[in-house]
């Protein structure tokens, strides 16, 4: 069984990773795959190009055991719908289970996905829950199945689970204001990326809103 994270990663920061982790080893993934994608659907291309979001990711994941990045989403054109991704994840690993990780904000708004009915074709769902975020799916998305992790190796997709994960409250949106700031980010942005920004790398995330 795999897990894949998508996100515009710009930056990738320490709860990226840590919801990876948690996922992991909790739900005995063999890996997990950071994709960064190439074109949000519900939002404007990042100011940050796919490559180097992707080197970013590559440098965080560099030393984690069972962490992959990933470039699927960076070699199609397009808006990056997590539809057609799981449908490419189930050709490259047709023996795996996939599971696609994602979001207490975003699983509450899967009803306004583009084809959000399936994914669960595809794959399973995995909600990490934080506190003081309410998981509130739309009720067509809340009759998919609940499981527990036991269930999730029993099928190969059409179910959802929540998983609590530690409060890390680190937003990129954050990590860019503060950059136009001045104010340093160290801490939140994985030691091995941050060493190898450029004063472009900066200065790109800090205009970027």
């Amino acid at each position: 069984m795999i897990g894949l994270y998508g996100g515009t990663f710009a930056p990738v920061h320490n709860g990226h990773l840590r919801f990876a982790i948690e996922a992991r080893e909790r739900l005995g993934l063999e890996a997990v795959h950071m994709l960064a994608c190439a074109q949000p659907p519900h939002r404007d291309k990042p100011g940050i190009d796919g490559p180097r979001r992707h080197a970013w990711l590559e440098q965080a994941v560099a030393d984690v055991p069972g962490l992959v990045a990933d470039d699927d989403e960076l070699r199609h054109d397009g808006p990056s719908y997590t539809v057609d991704t799981l449908r490419r994840a189930r050709a490259r690993f047709p023996e795996q289970t996939c599971v696609w990780l994602l979001g207490a904000d975003a699983f509450n708004s899967l009803h306004g996905w583009h084809r959000w009915q399936e994914l669960f074709a595809y794959a399973h769902l995995v909600v990490a829950a934080r506190p003081g975020h309410a998981l509130t799916p739309h009720p067509e998305v809340a009759a998919y199945p609940q499981v527990e992790i036991a269930a999730l190796r029993q099928q190969r997709h059409g179910c959802w689970h929540a998983i609590a994960i530690p409060e890390m409250d680190i937003a990129a949106s954050a990590i860019r204001a503060r950059l136009r700031e001045g104010a340093c980010v160290r801490g939140l942005v994985p030691d091995r990326v941050l060493d190898t920004f450029q004063d472009t790398d900066f200065a790109d995330l800090a205009a970027q809103a």
